[in-house]
């Protein structure tokens, strides 16, 4: 095993990270298979490789690298409802209804009406873990989950035409969800079996157990990672075509992008004598959003904060990387033991939010600074448009899921 003195050098945004984050990133640097490594501002403690992440290795993957939840996405559409439906009550209701009946929250959460998507068409044979489990991705398709996954409303003021839309204030819907719990045990099946595949491997560093693109096992997973991509798209898709669908609204502009995911790229490293040269590598990005030269993304904040649609600079000591969000600066438990309704309402009150359900431990506070994370990362991306969220819902705490 390769020593942490030998690590790979890596670069690092935002200066307040955790300390225990700093250490993965160190840990991942030293894997014989890293090539490149780099940390965003919104970095904070995830399985083996930091949330916040991006590790580039050659011809391997590294499934909990990739994270838990593959190919997580935030998508947005702006609809063409008036800016009004959001500030009068019975436009929020209206809104709120939309929400209740074309999506489902919680653990577990699925439909018995189910949805149907040109997905379920693609070969899921691909993998037994796909395989076995396609009856379940059919019945969880257009659910958001658990955790941090949300549905909002808000105001999107773009401070440019983008896409065919002219500067102003919109009505838009944000959703962020991934590829459910089919995806969850892919990624939990193929990480055991690369633990198992590297004892050599430390304690603190099993969880950045890989599997070489040159074997069977390395490429099963890459192919089920891939559907488990093109999954957690429709998953979007559905959400937003069927709210659409229930208001009555078209569709002004349509914008996504995910992470938890490995890209295939070409990369720029620094050499021995200190020029930078192109390889191609196995570009990690966990929690982190693609932002090559001209690539729309989105960073959302916390339910009282803003969410940015932002233009890739194309940095190269990035990897073409920039921050997926705010970052968590406090533990679930934590969160629960330590925070209260009363202050969270009193926050989204002064906001102008609406909070139909959540759990505690995602309430504002627990999450860093959006601005502060944005200002961190400027030479990264930049800021074409910001949304305001007004009516948010995500899983609270204990909620059954809903059929």
């Amino acid at each position: 095993m390769t020593a942490l003195a030998d690590r790979i050098p890596y670069r690092q945004w935002g200066r307040d990270l955790d300390e225990q984050s700093i250490q993965q990133m160190e840990r991942a640097c030293s894997l014989p298979v890293a090539v490149a490594a780099a940390l965003m501002p919104d970095a904070h403690v995830g399985y083996g490789l930091p949330i916040g992440g991006v590790l580039a290795t050659d011809n391997a993957v590294i499934p909990y690298a990739v994270g838990v939840d593959i190919a997580c996405r935030i998508k947005m559409t702006v609809l063409d409802l008036p800016l009004g439906t959001l500030r009068h009550d019975r436009g929020t209701d209206r809104l709120k209804k939309a929400i209740s009946a074309e999506t489902r929250f919680g653990l577990g959460a699925r439909f018995k009406k189910r949805r149907n998507h040109p997905v379920l068409d693609r070969n899921w044979s691909v993998s037994p873990v796909t395989k076995k489990a396609k009856d379940k991705a059919w019945s969880q398709l257009g659910t958001s989950g658990s955790g941090n996954h949300f549905v909002e409303f808000g105001e999107l003021t773009l401070n440019e035409p983008l896409k065919g839309l002219d500067t102003g204030t919109y009505l838009a819907l944000l959703s962020h969800s991934g590829s459910r719990g089919t995806g969850a045990m892919v990624a939990s099946h193929y990480s055991r079996l690369a633990m198992s595949m590297r004892p050599e491997l430390s304690r603190e560093q099993r969880h950045l157990a890989w599997l070489d693109l040159g074997t069977e096992p390395g490429q099963e997973y890459w192919t089920a990672m891939e559907l488990m991509g093109h999954y957690a798209e429709a998953n979007h898709a559905c959400i937003h075509r069927h709210m659409a669908g229930h208001l009555g609204a078209e569709v002004l502009l349509d914008l996504e992008n995910h992470h938890n995911f490995a890209w295939k790229e070409k990369i720029s490293v620094p050499g021995q004598s200190g020029r930078r040269t192109d390889r191609k590598a196995i570009v990690h990005r966990k929690g982190a959003t693609p932002a090559g030269p001209g690539v729309l993304g989105i960073i959302p904040g916390s339910m009282a904060s803003p969410a940015f649609v932002v233009r890739g600079k194309g940095n190269r000591a990035s990897m073409n990387s920039a921050a997926h969000g705010a970052g968590r600066v406090m533990s679930r438990k934590r969160a629960i033991r330590s925070l209260n309704w009363q202050d969270a309402n009193r926050l989204l009150r002064e906001k102008g939010v609406t909070l139909m359900s959540a759990g505690l431990d995602e309430v504002p506070f627990v999450y860093k600074n959006i601005e502060a994370v944005m200002a961190a990362q400027t030479d990264l991306v930049e800021v074409v448009a910001r949304f305001e969220p007004r009516l948010v819902k995500m899983a609270p705490a204990g909620e059954r899921p809903e059929d």
